[in-house]
């Protein structure tokens, strides 16, 4: 059942996804080689519970950590760990703050350092299939219109989208329905509604588009260990189009 929200619910939601953002952007200042993944998971933790809010992810099914944080093959859901970060890695900061009984999420991959100029190219077209997806996202529209346009701008540039995990609504709870594939047909899937809020989250492989697990039954790979990229924002949708709300 999809959960329309009001002007209140959405407020704060923006006021969760003010938070998301601000740490966000004050994390990824510290991505460097010799960082770790959990020297940034514990930062993003502070920061977050300074501001008043408490990390999504942490205990969500189990997950050990206030962060998800993915390094170059790995997809999603890596477990932040004690592996410095080195010159030339792709890293995805991917986390969720609850206030006041609303979660926002939202996910940015950044280059270590300098990065190959295959790696930029990867991150250039994920951010941008995020964009044009959102641009997508209005009232009287479909998840199908969202997913199709992204699948169709990330394949043009000869890149895969993952087909295991997909976008999802959001609001009181951190997964809602409706789901948000980034791959599909225009005009298929649930129709968006005016106070529906969504989280839009292309994950692009630079190979193919299949998925590994690993045994920790969190960390996802991709299948021919090529990079991979990922970048999310909550939306609400209104008539206008997609209100983003997780921005400073």
């Amino acid at each position: 059942m999809i959960i329309l929200k009001n002007s209140s619910e959405i407020s704060k939601m923006r006021a969760a996804g003010k938070i998301v953002a601000r740490t966000l952007k004050l994390v990824s200042q510290e991505i460097a080689p010799g960082k770790t993944p959990a020297q940034l998971d514990a930062l993003a933790h502070r920061l977050i519970s300074e501001a008043g809010g408490y990390p999504s992810f942490l205990g969500y099914r189990k997950y050990p950590s206030a962060t998800c944080i993915s390094v170059n093959e790995v997809v999603v859901h890596g477990i932040p760990d004690d592996k410095p970060l080195k010159e030339g890695d792709i890293v995805s900061l991917d986390f969720g703050v609850l206030l006041n009984g609303y979660h926002a999420d939202s996910a940015w991959t950044f280059p270590v350092g300098n990065v190959s100029a295959e790696d930029q190219r990867l991150l250039n077209i994920t951010r941008e299939s995020l964009y044009q997806g959102i641009a997508k996202a209005k009232a009287g529209a479909t998840t199908g219109d969202i997913g199709s346009t992204i699948q169709k701008y990330v394949e043009s540039h000869g890149y895969s989208v993952v087909r295991d995990l997909v976008g999802h609504g959001i609001g009181a709870s951190l997964h809602e329905d409706p789901s948000v594939p980034n791959y599909g047909k225009a005009g298929k899937g649930d129709k968006l509604k005016e106070g529906v809020t969504i989280c839009i989250e292309p994950m692009v492989n630079a190979g193919i588009w299949r998925v590994d697990t690993d045994s920790d039954g969190w960390t996802m790979r991709t299948g021919d260990r090529k990079n991979s990229a990922h970048f999310e924002h909550t939306v609400a949708i209104t008539k206008a189009g997609a209100d983003i709300l997780t921005t400073e």
